[in-house]
């Protein structure tokens, strides 16, 4: 095959299709001179929280907000403890500094990359207000036992499902299954904004409630403030766009799904670890995560071929910087340090063509 350029991800393929609605959104915010908190928002409310099987969604200014303001909502704080997984973007571990309470780290399971159910309990303290799972690079995570050992232990769950819009655990959609859920609409997610943008998901009237109060300044009403609340609203601009994108979401991730399929059933190379997907899942394919030992001689090989990748994410929570405070170190979580050394996040994008999705395929079969 001749050789071809391939980036790690494109949204031209997608907004060739519907841009002309796109700009028909802009003009429809712009023309009605109202730009926050107005129809749009709430006509995307409605229609993520019907999507996600919820009865409330409060769309927010980020996916971190997402899952901060629902902690808050339920009174986590100073001396209280959350626990996540250790192999995850920061963000999830951030949303629960932001609180004051502290994060709480469990290691994941090398084949799913996902939280470790198994690892959960030994974590649990009488300190302990909730669990926060990850669902991963669009994969599940097995909510069977995690929501099973939060009910036991009196545990709320919220679940970080920044990037698994539309994924399915069991036949049921993520983000139904805890108290709440965070979701970011960042431009590269599944359901993507034009800018940076969140919701959370609920059933519980009070919560949604509080949460929408606490991200418009802790308002009830205009200059009425209960709480000591944040500026994290979802501007109608975005909420506009994202009522476009989310009518095509399920053909979005069905289209990943079929350039995924190709990957798996492609890819033979020995030095390449796929992914794994366990019977309950139906996951997104937000990212295509393979594992490699010579992870970093793949990457520069592939950009040398014109292949763009990424690698999602090359320094664990617990090592970073920032949280040398939490007192782990080096070794403490091996799987999470195993994922962050050898992932490797190849291609794909909706809209990929046949001959880009072989063009990848040939050249990872062709690393030695």
């Amino acid at each position: 095959m001749s050789e071809i350029k391939v980036p790690f991800v494109s949204f031209r393929p997608l907004e060739k299709e519907i841009g002309d609605e796109l700009r028909a959104a802009f003009d429809r915010v712009l023309n009605n001179s109202w730009y926050i908190k107005g129809k749009e928002d709430e006509a995307f409310e409605k229609a993520f929280a019907g999507y996600c099987g919820r009865k409330h969604c409060v769309g927010v200014g980020s996916g971190l907000d997402a899952l901060m303001l629902p902690l808050k909502a339920l009174g986590i704080g100073e001396g209280d403890e959350v626990i996540l997984p250790a192999n995850t973007f920061i963000a999830t571990a951030l949303a629960v500094t932001y609180t004051g309470a502290k994060p709480v780290l469990v290691d994941a399971d090398l084949r799913t990359y996902n939280m470790d159910p198994a690892k959960i309990e030994e974590a649990v303290t009488e300190r302990t207000k909730a669990v926060m799972p990850v669902h991963l690079y669009g994969q599940p995570c097995d909510m069977g036992p995690i929501t099973e050992i939060a009910k036991k232990h009196g545990l709320y769950v919220i679940e970080d499902c920044a990037q698994a819009h539309g994924a399915k655990y069991k036949g049921q959609v993520i983000g139904s299954f805890g108290d709440a859920a965070g979701f970011s609409f960042y431009p590269g997610k599944n359901l993507g904004a034009l800018g940076d943008a969140g919701a959370t998901v609920t059933d519980s009237d009070e919560l949604a409630k509080k949460v929408a109060s606490l991200a418009n300044y802790g308002s009830d009403y205009k200059y009425h403030h209960v709480y000591q609340g944040n500026n994290s609203r979802l501007d109608e601009m975005q909420a506009a766009f994202l009522s476009v994108k989310l009518k095509g979401l399920d053909k979005v991730n069905e289209d990943r799904r079929r350039i995924a399929g190709r990957y798996l059933a492609g890819i033979s190379n020995p030095l390449i670890t796929l992914p794994y997907v366990p019977a309950y899942a139906e996951p997104v394919w937000h990212i295509f995560a393979v594992r490699c030992e010579k992870r970093d001689e793949l990457e520069k090989y592939l950009e040398e071929c014109g292949v763009g990748c990424n690698k999602h994410y090359p320094i664990p929570v617990h090592l970073q910087e920032c949280y040398k405070d939490l007192g782990y170190g080096k070794g403490d979580f091996p799987v999470a340090e195993e994922v962050a050394k050898t992932e490797l996040s190849l291609p794909l994008y909706y809209g990929m063509t046949d001959e880009e999705i072989e063009y990848v395929v040939e050249k990872v079969n062709g690393f030695k």
